[in-house]
């Protein structure tokens, strides 16, 4: 059986080294039973794509995307500065 540390490993290194992925800025950690993926990407379709790819690869493994969206778009509102 894998330990904590070599699943963890195994993920983040599909995240970085799969060519659908190459997502640097996720973190991998172990909650309990659950791998929790966290971070941030720019689009719900990447983050989809992360969280498909991970299950797919460890379907063993209880996986929590737990991975925001990145708010790319230009304010909408001036910011006045006193």
């Amino acid at each position: 059986m894998t330990n904590q540390i070599d699943l963890e490993a195994e993920i983040h290194r599909l995240l970085i080294e799969h060519e659908q992925v190459a997502e640097q800025g996720i973190t991998v950690h172990h909650r309990e039973n659950v791998v929790v993926l966290s971070g941030e990407v720019e689009s719900t379709h990447r983050r989809d794509e992360i969280c498909r790819q991970i299950t797919a690869h460890f379907p063993g493994v209880a996986i929590t995307c737990d991975i925001g969206i990145t708010r790319a778009q230009a304010p909408s509102e001036v910011e006045e500065i006193s």
